[in-house]
């Protein structure tokens, strides 16, 4: 849980919305009003993984620290204490959406308090922005940035393979990038600052998975994809000299240096005909060790060699563990027990049917011996156990028939990583989890190891859709690859996603206003319907009837009294029904590919939308009229709600840069909309419980209001705006959906692309209007401090301060005292200013947080330095007046 601020933009408008087409405007809005403080905590609806994670890494020289990458959902840190992953990159923005795909991890074996990621998403014309590389000083609390020149593609083909960024083990100013499309080998000098590539490098890659993909997606030359350093040659200081280049070039795949960079040269007598997706050095016995696929992955690999390279005489061993001819899968998970190093396993990554395979040796390849085999076929032998009753989705829900089983041991098995200080502990990650032991060498003593999820705080769906019904569950999801969930308790992993039928990916979600119980889901399907329904508030589903011609699942909406429906699939045009499916008919009037929505008072009414056009159909969905509104956006980046208990009031979201963008609104049915001064662009809306003192429903958005990109909540109609998310809790991309709460006001579910379902609730509850001053620019009034220290690693930790505002008079300027109780030292502050004398420290606001309304919070965070202990401050007060405790 993170407590943030937030930005109250007080845009007053002309009272009351225009009604008629959306180029009346209302007269320009007043000067803004000043910024006013709130406070939200943020958290995930708990669903624990549900994406690729393709990357794990240990630091070598520090116990129990250890960074996840993700394709999409950004990068983790491991917490020893919680056994839990603290998400990194939340403070990505909007425009810089593309840097929550992360390519590569390192961790400073030197000074384990840096670690560096390389960001960027795809490298086609998909993601506008170049990669970057973000460099950290405290383990990924803060980061700073450096832009490349080029793309980076945490989310293409080949983004299993690596690392691609390494920190030199003996000088660690010094790093090497391995970059794609043709870039080659890059290096950095001042620990991350400054890039340039290596131009001695001969070769950046010749591989792409299919050249003849006119997207860019999969023709892109997969590049240069992993580097290791020999640390048995240099020394403490200066660089070291030996460093290992994988590339993706079947003929050419590794490449070595002996002077530190300066000159390179193939390492002669390779295997040929495969890619080396890692390569990982045992420098006590002098091995690197290699894992080949015929492909670049993650999802393809049909044959593949596991090999062995003796670093002293060059000499190479094919150690595959089983016959090339009865491979059908490449190999890419590859690590080395540091304790013990003659202990080598790896991974079959493209194994799917059965079952992936894990191969372990203790005496470097010599031999091997496998997860699980065969006794009499289809009965298999596994040496381990699973137990996934912490994400018991991972069952699928399957039934598999031998020699299947459910769970599965893994898919996509490309990250696979024994803790250096611990030979007991592994983890590897999969396609939707990470998995993992603490009694791995169980394996060797013949009896069986543990496998569970090691994946809480890791949270990494990408979000399609989002309703939270008026009773029932609080929350229903649309979600990419896993479907979707039902969630009775946000704090709770569901029992299991959406089953009968099982969508790979759900594209949209509807239950009936006045009946929630009904509820609808569309998606994709290999086999099968693409349509389901449910009757008992998405429990239980069952399948509907496709009309000809689907291919999609398209959008959905369902009538406010749950009788009929209306669906626009991909494929083919609108159709409607009445009952559950069994029977659909083309609507009329209205183009394919429109985006439906329901009234949510008029059971007969819908809406449309489709390329500038409203659509309005009264008789179930069977016609449809293009309404006579104008100024709407042109393109189909839109998303639109009718309000519940209003009948006929729309609200619509969307647009682009080069053409109408913003949030206009309806009052009748949809027939005239009006534009809202002051939002400068929005893309999602959504509606929660009404504020205290409003009659009208509190309305969401992810937009941009008053220069400022964020989630928007207003209890007034529109007419003003409060952010309740702040700079370090943006999530990227947060375009696709977005909801309040009918039963808990402030609450607001927002969906990420790849950070899963993200909620905040409001500690403040202030209605989002403006504490105005305060009598007092030195408060002395009642007050209340949450202190907490949310992260500790050896030498440093990380806290979250939240101070309320417990008395009747509001705030306009804040100073709070403490005092630590041993040496701690506070190195960073955000969100507020700091101050330091002996050992009292005094945090004071800034200008955006300075007004706290009666019983409101403003929360700020800090990074701090310590040795010996690490005890809470006694007592913290707010001029002369000692603050309670919570």
């Amino acid at each position: 849980m993170r407590r943030t601020r937030t930005l109250t933009v007080l845009l007053a408008l002309a009272a009351g919305l225009l009604a008629g087409p959306p180029t009346a405007l209302a007269a320009e809005p007043a000067p803004r009003a000043a910024l006013a403080a709130d406070s939200y905590t943020w958290q995930n609806a708990r669903i624990d993984g549900g994406g690729f994670v393709p990357g794990i890494v240990f630091n070598r020289t520090e116990k129990d620290l250890a960074y996840a990458r993700t394709d999409i959902g950004g990068a983790y840190r491991w917490q020893e204490s919680s056994h839990t992953w603290t998400p990194l990159l939340d403070h990505v923005g909007w425009d810089d959406w593309g840097h929550t795909g992360v390519v590569s991890v390192a961790s400073d074996s030197v000074d384990p308090d840096r670690v560096y990621a390389a960001v960027g998403t795809y490298t086609n014309d998909w993601d506008p922005t170049n990669g970057a590389v973000l460099r950290s000083g405290d383990r990924g609390a803060t980061w700073r940035k450096t832009d490349l020149p080029f793309k980076l593609g945490g989310n293409m083909p080949g983004r299993g393979m690596g690392e691609r960024l390494a920190v030199d083990p003996h000088d660690n100013d010094v790093l090497y990038l391995g970059a794609p499309s043709g870039h080659g080998l890059w290096r950095s000098t001042d620990a991350g600052v400054t890039w340039s590539e290596v131009t001695a490098f001969p070769n950046p890659g010749n591989y792409a998975q299919d050249p003849g993909d006119t997207s860019g997606y999969a023709s892109d030359n997969q590049g240069v994809t992993w580097v290791t350093f020999d640390e048995s040659t240099g020394s403490a200081g200066t660089a070291t000299k030996t460093v290992y280049v994988g590339v993706a070039d079947k003929e050419n795949a590794v490449y070595r240096s002996t002077d530190a960079g300066a000159t390179w040269e193939r390492l002669a007598g390779q295997p040929t005909g495969y890619l080396a997706h890692k390569g990982v050095l045992d420098a006590e016995n002098g091995y690197l060790y290699l894992a080949y696929s015929d492909t670049g992955g993650p999802y393809d690999g049909g044959k593949g060699r596991l090999y062995r390279y003796a670093t002293a005489t060059g000499a190479w061993t094919d150690i595959s563990p089983v016959a090339e001819a009865d491979t059908y899968f490449g190999f890419s998970g590859l690590t080395v027990d540091r304790q013990h190093p003659g202990t080598v396993m790896a991974t079959a990554y493209s194994s799917w049917w059965p079952d992936t395979q894990i191969f372990r040796s203790t005496d470097s390849g010599g031999t091997w011996t496998q997860a699980w085999s065969y006794t009499s076929y289809p009965d298999r032998e596994n040496r381990y156990t699973m137990d996934v009753s912490s994400s018991p989705w991972l069952t699928w829900g399957a039934n598999p028939a031998p020699p299947e089983q459910t769970p599965k041991l893994g898919w996509m098995t490309e990250a696979l990583e024994i803790d250096p200080f611990d030979s007991d502990r592994m983890m590897y990650g999969t396609g939707a989890t990470i998995y993992g032991t603490e009694n791995l060498t169980n394996w060797d003593s013949g009896s069986k190891f543990a496998i569970e999820p090691m994946v809480r705080g890791l949270e990494e769906t990408a979000v399609n859709d989002l309703v939270s019904p008026p009773s029932g569950a609080p929350l229903l999801s649309a979600l990419g690859d896993v479907g979707g969930f039902r969630h009775t308790s946000l704090t709770e992993v569901p029992s299991m996603m959406y089953t009968s039928p099982n969508f790979t990916t759900t594209t949209s979600l509807d239950f009936a206003e006045e009946n929630p119980d009904v509820v609808v889901r569309t998606g994709n399907l290999d086999a099968g319907p693409h349509i389901a329904f449910s009757t008992d508030n998405g429990a239980n589903w069952f399948g509907g009837t496709d009309p000809s011609g689907v291919s999609g699942g398209g959008t959905v909406a369902a009538g406010a009294d749950g009788s009929r429906f209306v669906w626009s699939p991909q494929g083919t045009g609108v159709q409607y029904t009445t009952g559950f499916g069994t029977a659909w008919q083309a609507s009329a009037g209205i183009p394919a590919g429109a985006i439906v929505e329901s009234d949510r008072v008029d059971p007969a009414t819908f809406y449309g939308f489709k390329s500038g056009k409203f659509y309005v159909s009264t008789d179930g969905g069977a016609t449809f009229t293009a309404s006579a509104a104008t100024g709407l956006p042109a393109g189909d980046s839109v998303r639109f709600k009718a309000l519940p208990g209003g009948e006929g009031d729309v609200w619509l979201a969307g647009g682009a840069a080069d053409g109408p963008y913003g949030l206009w609104h309806s009052t009748d049915g949809g027939e005239t909309f009006a534009k809202l001064p002051g939002v400068d662009a929005a893309d999602t809306v959504g509606f929660g419980k009404a504020a205290p003192d409003a009659s009208y429903q509190t309305l969401f958005t992810s937009a941009e209001i008053g220069g400022v990109r964020g989630i928007f909540r207003s209890t007034d109609e529109g007419a003003t705006w409060t952010r309740v998310n702040d700079d370090a809790h943006q999530w990227g991309w947060t375009g696709a959906a977005i909801t309040g709460d009918p039963r808990v006001y402030g609450r607001v579910y927002v969906a990420t692309n790849g950070r899963g379902v993200v909620y905040g609730d409001t500690a403040g509850g202030d209605g989002g209007t403006d504490p105005g001053p305060g009598p007092d620019p030195t408060p002395t009034g009642a007050c209340e401090v949450e202190y907490t220290v949310t992260n500790q690693w050896s030498g440093g930790f990380q806290a979250d301060v939240r101070l309320t505002n417990t008395g009747t008079s509001a705030w306009n300027g804040w100073s709070l005292d403490w005092t630590f109780p041993g040496d701690q030292r506070v190195t960073q502050m955000w969100n507020a200013e700091h101050t330091r004398t002996g050992t009292t420290v005094t945090a004071k606001n800034v200008d955006w947080n300075a007004g706290v309304a009666p019983g409101a919070s403003v929360s700020f965070g800090f990074t701090g330095s310590w040795s010996g202990t690490n005890a809470e401050p006694s007592s913290f007060a707010l001029g002369d007046r000692v603050c309670g405790r919570t």
